[in-house]
């Protein structure tokens, strides 16, 4: 089973993964809004702005603080580049 950081010291299982999508959008606003209400976010972003929004095959919804790029990045199995890491902040 493999893992990848999604940020603060906290791992998410690679295989549960389905999606990864940018908070910015309405539609995704709503969905978190709706899970939510549902009890199925995971907000791991520790007070950060959410830059990235996962949704997994168990139907939860995990909100980190890193970049939507960084976690696809990690997903697909690519370094880090640009200096890019768990430490990213609000620009």
């Amino acid at each position: 089973m493999k893992f990848i950081s999604i940020g603060n010291g906290n791992m998410v299982a690679v295989h549960r993964v389905i999606s990864v999508a940018s908070p910015d959008s309405a539609p995704i606003k709503r969905f978190v809004q709706d899970a939510k209400e549902a009890g199925r976010v995971i907000d791991v972003s520790c007070g950060r702005r959410t830059r990235s929004v996962i949704f997994t095959d168990s139907d939860h919804v995990i909100l980190s603080a890193l970049k939507t790029e960084t976690v696809t990045n990690r997903l697909n199995g690519q370094t880090e580049q640009d200096g890019e890491d768990e430490n990213e902040e609000d620009t």
